[in-house]
């Protein structure tokens, strides 16, 4: 068992913390039991697999299939625990995984997200979540956006980050205007527009923009739109948080489907 802070795979993962030795080590890491079972649950390759010996008694049968999908595996104490994890109260288990070569295209089809600069990793984990769970195609974020496997990020998606296709953008504008050369509507969201989000015909083929969290959407980016839309708001209320906004898009776009499909939603 793994008691020492100064044990070298310790150390390489506590490094794991900060994004540029995430990047560097080309690792990311998976904390919690919820995520490492959707991990499995998919296949995703794992790394190195530590947990508690507490853990290890109570979920013998995800230990073992941890095991066989991971590099190194190995019991640490509590302490050596608590130190490589960044939760507050992790509960005996993190692993890590080799960052993905993030798709650079997704089929421009369906419902897709389209998120400039979010720089909250709760914000980009709930869209990500509010996405799978509204059958949503798939996620662009720009390259100046978050990390998509920052850990908030991932604990955020509630293990939906390994269902949903995600994908970085390096020319948002440019993946935005390929989007449309392949037949799909652009809606931009804009306190400004005089559209309302639910007059939207959302069966076609749809990239929805976001912007970020302070700024909002970029001009250049909505001028390209080709239906801006606004989100009625009561007096006094400035805006939405944006992974509502994109939540109350997507679950509109989920009705007016299934309406046309004549099913329950």
């Amino acid at each position: 068992m793994l008691t020492s802070l100064q044990n070298s795979l310790v150390k390489q993962i506590r490094k794991l913390h900060s994004t540029k030795e995430r990047h560097k080590q080309q690792l990311f890491l998976l904390e919690g039991t919820h995520l490492l079972e959707e991990a499995c649950a998919v296949n995703y390759p794992l790394e190195t697999v530590c947990c508690t010996p507490d853990w290890q008694a109570n979920h013998s049968s995800l230990w073992e299939e941890a095991c066989s999908r991971c590099d190194r595996s190995e019991i640490v104490s509590k302490e050596i625990l608590d130190a490589i994890a960044t939760t507050v109260q992790p509960d005996g288990v993190v692993a890590t995984a080799k960052r993905s070569e993030y798709q650079t295209q997704l089929p421009f089809t369906g419902i897709i997200l389209a998120l400039e600069t979010v720089q909250d990793p709760g914000n980009l984990g709930t869209m990500i979540r509010a996405a799978a769970a509204a059958g949503a195609s798939g996620l662009w974020v720009s390259a100046d956006s978050v990390d998509l496997d920052s850990p908030k990020v991932l604990r955020a998606s509630a293990g939906q980050w390994f269902r949903l296709p995600t994908a970085v953008s390096e020319d948002l504008k440019a993946t935005v205007q390929q989007s449309q050369q392949a037949g799909m509507q652009v809606v931009a969201t804009l306190p400004s527009a005089t559209l309302t989000y639910w007059e939207v015909d959302w069966r076609k083929p749809s990239l929805i923009l976001l912007g970020n969290e302070g700024a909002g959407l970029s001009a250049e980016l909505a001028a390209i739109a080709d239906r801006q839309v606004k989100i009625p708001l009561s007096p006094g209320v400035e805006s939405l948080n944006v992974a509502i906004a994109a939540a109350l898009m997507l679950y509109e776009a989920r009705r007016q489907m299934s309406q046309e499909l004549g099913v329950s939603s």
